[in-house]
């Protein structure tokens, strides 16, 4: 459990006050603030430099050194706050669909909420890139609009919980609690595997009152009200500018793709 200190730090890494509340109102701001502060971004893979899921790395990463991760670290370091707001929160696996269907178990980690006020359970998830911009209902059916699309969550034969974005499967849930040391070793394998899409390419990106911004490579690619606009950053100095701007991530040197092995 966070200390009150710590509490505050976290908050204000994301831009909220002091006093907040992981009640229904405060969870729905708490997940929104989430994503337009903290970015979703795979830089450590390619510095190189490690990614622990120790509790006090995962703090340390993003509130401490105002740095992303991907869905093990923000979901796990998000897990956290909600805890110390007084939020009730199961870590759990999920299944990602790709080109080839669903990938490993442990491929994503997601959060399902139950709120300081007893509502819920919600489906929470800042981990995942471009998806919802506030947490869903896990036990409704119908389909639910965000700003970030029109999302279904139906529960299958087997129990778990399929999301689909704008009609297409995003993720399985699979609604088991889980322990954030049950996704180590698939942790490592996206670190390490040639067959990580994480290893193929960097990527940082967070949404913005109006869209996204991102710098996937020397790319920055800002997509507003549903247009969007590249530009290249043709030079390392440009390149760790861009990071500082529009993310506050300070870099000693641009993270590069090392080759396949």
């Amino acid at each position: 459990m966070l200390n009150d200190q710590a509490v505050g730090a976290y908050l204000e890494r994301i831009g909220l006050a002091s006093s907040m509340s992981a009640d229904q109102a405060g969870l729905h701001d708490l997940h929104k603030a989430h994503l337009l502060t903290v970015p979703f971004e795979n830089l450590s893979i390619h510095l190189p430099e490690p990614i622990s899921l120790d509790e006090a790395d995962l703090l340390g990463k993003i509130v401490a050194r105002r740095r992303g991760g991907f869905c093990y670290e923000l979901n796990g370091a998000f897990a956290l706050l909600l805890e110390a707001l007084g939020a009730s929160v199961h870590r759990v696996g999920a299944k990602v669909y790709g080109e080839d269907g669903l990938g490993p178990p442990f491929d994503h980690m997601a959060l399902i909420v139950t709120a300081a006020d007893g509502t819920g359970p919600w489906l929470a998830d800042v981990g995942f890139g471009t998806h919802s911009v506030y947490p869903l209902r896990l036990d409704d059916k119908a389909e639910q609009s965000d700003p970030g699309g029109t999302f279904r969550l139906t529960r299958t034969e087997a129990g778990d919980v399929e999301v689909a974005r704008d009609g297409q499967p995003q993720y399985l849930v699979e609604p088991r609690e889980r322990a954030l040391a049950d996704f180590v070793p698939t942790c490592w394998w996206q670190q390490t595997s040639p067959q990580s899409h994480f290893r193929t390419a960097t990527i940082c990106s967070r949404l913005t009152p109006d869209g996204r911004i991102s710098i996937s490579g020397r790319t920055l690619i800002r997509t507003s009200q549903g247009t969007r606009t590249e530009e290249s950053l043709p030079t390392d100095s440009a390149v760790l500018a861009a990071y500082r701007e529009h993310f506050g991530i300070s870099l000693g040197c641009v993270p590069e793709v090392s080759p396949l092995q």
